[in-house]
């Protein structure tokens, strides 16, 4: 079904390895538009994207034989990466010829990602300037109101108290942490 909601460029919140996201066919500009909707986030904020793997980043990323040694002891997990982009995804995605790119090490996802085939665009499941959660009555108490909602919500109960994501910036020549 989270497959077939994606074919059809649904936004759905799912369990993440971090926290709750809201994800969706990172091909599918008008799916990513509504992902910036439902979160009333900001445009000039792109979107992380989640991938199966080093052979799908290498589509969407300039990946270099350094940053795939990194890669290849840091995913799938909490760790995404900024490198210079290459085109095939929504222009939400990219910033200044840049794109943030995570595997990660959840199983659902990690099935999602290997039956689905495609980068999902991704950002915790929360409006805009509300801290990113577990919990998942709070996320649907969130989006209750809301005008513009998630098509599905994967409710995998409470997730475990985790930090978000790592963010390593591999853009310049010596490579930097955004968020530790």
């Amino acid at each position: 079904m989270i497959v077939k909601y994606l074919q059809e460029g649904k936004v759905l919140v799912v369990p993440t390895d971090t926290v709750y996201g809201l994800v969706c066919d990172a091909t599918n500009e008008e799916a990513v538009e509504k992902i910036f909707s439902i979160k009333k986030r900001e445009k000039s904020k792109p979107l992380l994207v989640f991938v199966r793997d080093v052979e799908m980043a290498e589509k969407y990323a300039e990946v270099g034989d350094i940053q795939k040694e990194f890669l290849s002891k840091n995913w799938p997990g909490d760790t995404s990466v900024v490198l210079r982009a290459k085109d095939g995804l929504s222009k939400l995605v990219y910033k200044n010829g840049t794109i943030g790119l995570r595997q990660p090490n959840h199983g659902l996802i990690a099935m999602v990602l290997e039956e689905f085939k495609k980068p999902l665009a991704q950002t915790s499941a929360n409006i805009s300037g509300q801290p990113a959660t577990v919990k998942i009555e709070e996320i649907l108490r969130q989006f209750e109101s809301q005008n513009v909602q998630p098509d599905l919500v994967v409710d995998a109960g409470d997730l475990l108290e985790k930090k978000p994501s790592k963010i390593v910036d591999f853009t310049e020549e010596a490579r930097k942490i955004i968020r530790y």
